[in-house]
This record gives structure tokens, sequence and C-alpha cells, in this order.
């Protein structure tokens, strides 16, 4: 991916930078958030389930029906254990700049927000200037500290960790209408929370690069 130069802003796109950043000490003036999105294809059953009786766990036919596909974002602050799902239509440049029109509200006394993310192609700034008028555009880009995973390692991503658990705690059922799959993600948002459920990352900068000495020099 190719980004535009920004005279009055930098596009951090090394290992280093994430992994720098994760390892920065809490500080409400810049909130480190990672956001990731992704598509949710909704099912709905040709024949509805056998509920579980005595001896016999719950059966599901094999068969299911397609009822079309949601974008779901997530927003993740792991030093506080917070996190946002937001089920959309579409996965355009004009959801993303939404998704970073709220967080610019939720974190109104930030100096700058420290963004994480892929390079999924409406992840820039360009998208800001695509959908809003360009003094917004330009005020909400300087907001962000715009920082990126490197090709094939969205995993440094830790906004992946909040995935992984949505899916299998709540995604992993068929799920045929996009309302319905809006009060599922509402209520495991709520849930987790209130648990304030945080991720413990060991993986840092000098661990990467014992761990990937022969390749450092060329991811970075």
């Amino acid at each position: 991916m190719i980004f535009p130069v920004w005279d009055d802003i930098e596009l951090k796109l090394s290992p280093t930078e994430v992994l720098d950043t994760y390892a920065l000490p809490y500080d409400p003036e810049y909130p480190v958030v990672c956001l990731d999105e992704k598509s949710v294809q909704l099912l709905d059953h040709v024949r509805e389930p056998l509920p579980p009786v005595p001896g016999i766990p719950a059966r599901v036919d094999h068969e299911y029906k397609r009822c079309g596909t949601v974008n779901l974002f997530i927003e993740f602050e792991p030093l506080t254990g917070q996190r946002s799902v937001t089920v959309t239509e579409r996965r355009t440049s004009q959801e993303y700049a939404a998704r970073l029109q709220a967080l610019d509200r939720r974190y109104p006394e930030a100096k700058k927000i420290r963004l994480i993310q892929d390079q999924l192609s409406t992840h820039s700034p360009a998208a800001l200037y695509d959908t809003l008028p360009a003094e917004e555009a330009n005020r909400l880009r300087k907001r962000f500290e715009w920082i990126y995973t490197p090709k094939h390692a969205s995993w440094l991503n830790m906004a992946e960790m909040e995935w992984a658990a949505l899916q299998r705690q709540c995604l992993d059922r068929r799920i045929a209408a996009k309302e319905a799959l809006e009060t599922e993600v509402a209520a495991w948002e709520r849930h987790r929370n209130a648990r304030a459920v945080k991720v413990n990352w060991e993986f840092t900068t000098q661990a990467a690069r014992g761990k990937m000495a022969r390749h450092y020099k060329q991811v970075e």
C-alpha cells in the first residue's frame, strides 16, 4: 500500500513503532487504541435445531441459508481494558471516518490518540478527506498518531486478540439478522468492559530483535 505524503504528520510503519508504543505507561493525554475491522457473514438455519435432551446434545443441521454480510469495527484500549464494537452495513471510507470521529469524541481531553491499525486501503488520512469537509478532515487527521502494523504482521495489533475472544464467545454460531448481531455484540462488549479485560503483552522490541534477528532489518 502507498500512503499519501503529509507534510505535518508522520505515518509510522515499523514493528518497533508498534511494540515501543505498547511499552509506554498509561497516559490519558495520549491513549493507545488498537483499531481493526472484519466482515461477518449472517447465517440462518434451514431447519430448526433440535434442542438438547438428557444424554443428547443439541443438534444443528449442516445446511444453512446465507443472509448477507455486515462489517464489524473494534476499538480496543489495552491499558484500560475497554473496547467498543460497532456493526456497519459496509466497510468504506465513510464508516472508517465515522469511527475516528467517535474516537475523537470519546477522548476529548487527549492531546493525541495513538492509533494502531493494519494497512487496509481505507485506514489512512485520505479516507477522512474522501468523506468529510476539508476543515474537519484536517482537524481530525491531526488528532491521531498514525501507527501501522507491517505487512504480514497484523497479529501485532492487540485488536486481533479481541476478535479471537469475540469469535469464540459470541460469534461461533449462526446469527441471521444485523439487529440480532448488534444485540449480541453489545452484551459481549458490556460484560467484557465491566471486567476491564486487558492483554498481558510480553512480545517487546527486545524480544522481537532476538526472535527475528535474521529478518529484523528487512521488516523494519
